[in-house]
């Protein structure tokens, strides 16, 4: 009985081993997709009764876009004669509609009819926008317009997502960025750096956030503060006091019941007063030249003491030695000796 346990122990360890080495191998072939490997194409057989009930959409187009839809609508219905969906275009409204029929069996046809002909309203070419009825290929509408409130800023943000020979990048996220002020320069590099790791198969199951970069945003341009701060007042319900018409001070100061000769002569003496304010003043003015400057009183030296005057003495007697004794020359008396004896040489040459 042990015998036949051990055998049966040994022969059912192995077997596990090989559904979790199964297992393992099916995960990592579900995350990748074969090379090559494209989804098949939904055909009649897939719906042969076809749809139960019509579908349509419509659009709106720009008057600009008529002269070209007028010119193109005639590859517009024969590709979306191909998928059994017929195709209207009105220009006395301005509009496009797409419609099934009772041929059409693929459900999502629609769907792309209707991408096609908003597309083609917004200045989207024929050549391109007719790639929408792909499988393969989609289309994402981003509305810009109102992100941005202030117009400058949004015509500049705009400029950085439209790239040579009118072609704009194609991605939501760098899109959306940019308008939010994040330059699109940042998500291009992180999208080449994912392209490149999608390379590498070991690299494929693994998280990339250590591989990718970490851009802060700075805002170094900081907002101007105004010279003058407007202080909100303190809000009251009623209304600010009615200011004093002209009658009302004169009523005040009792000058409303003068007469017309003392009102003038008091007109007369405030400017006879005032007159006299300003002579007062120019004259003061004037004499301001003829006001002699403040004298700065003169401090008398001190007499030097007997230590200082023996050191003067005594740095003074060693000047007049330097000055007679050049640098590097002998002393006065061995100059005179060596002329003397030169003299006596030349006697006795003689």
């Amino acid at each position: 009985m042990a015998a036949a346990k051990k055998a049966e122990s040994g022969q059912v360890a192995p077997a596990s081993k090989d559904r979790s080495n199964k297992k393992a191998v099916n995960e990592s072939e579900l995350l990748t997709v074969p090379d090559g490997w494209k989804e098949p194409a939904f055909t009649r057989e897939d719906n042969p009764r076809g749809l139960l009930e019509e579908s349509s959409f419509a659009t709106l187009f720009p008057k600009y876009r008529e002269a070209y839809l007028k010119e193109c609508w005639p590859l517009v219905q024969k590709a979306l004669n191909e998928h059994h969906v017929n195709a209207t275009l009105d220009l006395i409204e301005g509009s496009i509609t797409v419609t099934t029929t009772k041929k059409t069996f693929d459900p999502y046809v629609i769907i792309r009819a209707r991408d096609l002909i908003k597309l083609l309203a917004r200045s989207v070419p024929f050549e391109q926008a007719v790639r929408i009825l792909q499988d393969d290929t989609a289309c994402d509408i981003i509305k810009v317009g109102s992100l941005v409130r202030n117009r400058e800023r949004f015509i500049k943000r705009r400029q950085r997502l439209i790239g040579p020979k009118g072609s704009t990048l194609k991605v939501r996220k760098v899109v959306l960025d940019t308008m939010k002020n994040i330059h699109p320069i940042y998500n291009i590099k992180t999208l080449m750096i994912k392209r490149e790791l999608s390379k590498d198969p070991e690299l494929r199951t693994q998280s990339w956030e250590r591989f990718l970069p970490q851009f802060k945003h700075k805002n170094l341009n900081k907002r101007k503060e105004p010279k003058k701060k407007n202080v909100k007042k303190e809000y009251t319900p009623f209304p600010p006091p009615q200011p004093e018409s002209q009658v009302d001070k004169e009523l005040a100061s009792g000058e409303y019941f003068l007469k017309e000769s003392q009102k003038k002569r008091k007109r007369v003496e405030e400017i006879k007063a005032k007159q006299a304010e300003a002579i007062n003043r120019r004259q003061e003015e004037r004499n301001k030249a003829f006001i002699p400057p403040k004298e700065k009183l003169v401090v008398k030296p001190k007499k030097a003491s007997t230590e200082t005057k023996i050191d003067i003495e005594a740095i003074k007697e060693k000047v007049k030695k330097a000055k007679k004794k050049k640098l590097g020359a002998l002393p006065v008396e061995e100059v005179k000796l060596k002329i003397a004896a030169g003299e006596k040489k030349k006697k006795k040459k003689k």
